[in-house]
């Protein structure tokens, strides 16, 4: 499948459509996890070699059982650096063309200014380019030599060494809060963390930062509590779930399925395991509803041997066809959420080492972004 034609620049008309679209409360943005690992930064470089990026993986990929499909290699946009202000504003374009509403770009903050992968973020926040909107996400946990399997051996330790950190960290953030292109629900900028339950105090964090936030000018923040446990305890807005690779229900209908022989094969070659799609989205969605307000995600795939080699997770059975209609399942869930907080995750953009990507690729091309054009007019 050939490239399709995509507007090159994303204007001042543009921005102001997706405004409107963005403060309709209710209509579901869904937004999309964005991945900046795609340029040299001389951490990788020392830990990794010259010049590691995501692509560096993705790459050098194998398959590893039979029909196993790796490596996944980018159409339209090739192995692009995230340096180039062009490639940017492409993928924004792609996304905007496809029904996306904004990227929740991974932000990383090690604690005492401790900074890494901020410069596609900056640029953006520079050039005012592209007119997308988006948010941030804290992915705040310690980088290990989790490409490798080793979880033990820590590159970068993510530290919270108190109130004054949190301080600092808001203030770095601050010109992308003020930034007119970021996100806001219900008035108010919206920020993700991944890990909340590893803060030491995560009542201490919000009263700090809602504070701070509302002496820069704001209403408050709009904060989600990166996990499913009742988030209103420790004053955030939302929780938010998405699929297990782990499911119980499915792993013990694997391992009933396999039997003792299949499992001891399974066992002796080391894996990967493997988990149909189906059924993983299908007990997500079995999932009951909660008292308080919960954002959810939906995934178009997952296979991170890349990174993992046989100790990854490969979920078999997806296709542009079944994203859609998970996709459709959870556009039509999130319609039930608060006016204003209609919200619903892709994850993700651009996660090529995860099989967790919806840009264009040499297999289905734009099939995955036709998919979400797809399920939005589905579900009007």
């Amino acid at each position: 499948m050939g490239p399709r034609p995509h507007g090159s620049r994303l204007g001042c008309e543009h921005i102001v459509n997706e405004e409107a679209s963005l403060n309709d409360p209710e209509r579901v943005k869904l937004l999309a996890y964005y991945l900046p690992q795609y340029h040299p930064i001389p951490e990788n470089n020392e830990w990794w070699g010259a010049g590691f990026t995501e692509w560096t993986k993705v790459t050098a990929a194998k398959p590893l059982y039979r029909n196993h499909w790796q490596p996944r290699l980018p159409a339209d946009l090739g192995f692009y650096d995230l340096r180039l202000r062009d490639t940017r504003i492409s993928q924004a374009a792609m996304a905007k063309d496809a029904g996306v509403d904004g990227f929740v770009y991974w932000h990383y903050w090690f604690g005492e200014g401790r900074r890494i992968l901020e410069r596609p973020i900056q640029e953006v926040l520079k050039d005012q380019e592209p007119n997308f909107p988006f948010a941030l996400g804290w992915a705040n946990e310690s980088w290990s030599r989790r490409w490798y399997g080793d979880n033990r051996s820590i590159l970068i330790e993510q530290k919270y060494p108190g109130r004054q950190d949190f301080e600092h960290h808001f203030q770095a953030i601050l010109p992308a809060l003020r930034d007119p292109r970021y996100i806001r629900i219900n008035g108010k900028p919206l920020f993700l963390i991944y890990r909340p339950q590893d803060l030491p105090s995560r009542e201490e964090f919000v009263d700090v930062w809602q504070r701070m936030a509302i002496s820069a000018g704001f209403d408050g923040l709009y904060l989600i509590h990166g996990s499913d446990e009742d988030p209103r305890p420790f004053g955030f807005d939302a929780s938010y779930s998405q699929p297990s690779l782990l499911p119980k229900r499915v792993i013990a209908r694997r391992l009933r399925s396999l039997g003792v022989a299949g499992l001891r094969r399974t066992l002796d070659r080391g894996g990967p395991l493997r988990l149909p799609y189906s059924e993983v989205m299908e007990e997500f969605n079995r999932k009951a509803p909660v008292e308080w307000t919960e954002l959810r995600a939906v995934m178009p795939n997952w296979d991170n041997t890349p990174r993992r080699d046989r100790g990854g997770i490969v979920l078999t059975g997806s296709s542009p066809s079944a994203f859609r209609a998970q996709l459709t399942i959870g556009l039509e869930r999130a319609r039930n959420l608060p006016s204003g907080e209609k919200i619903l995750f892709l994850k993700s953009w651009n996660e090529w080492a995860e099989g967790n990507y919806v840009e264009p690729d040499q297999k289905y091309g734009h099939a995955w972004l036709d998919a979400i054009s797809e399920a939005r007019t589905r579900a009007g």
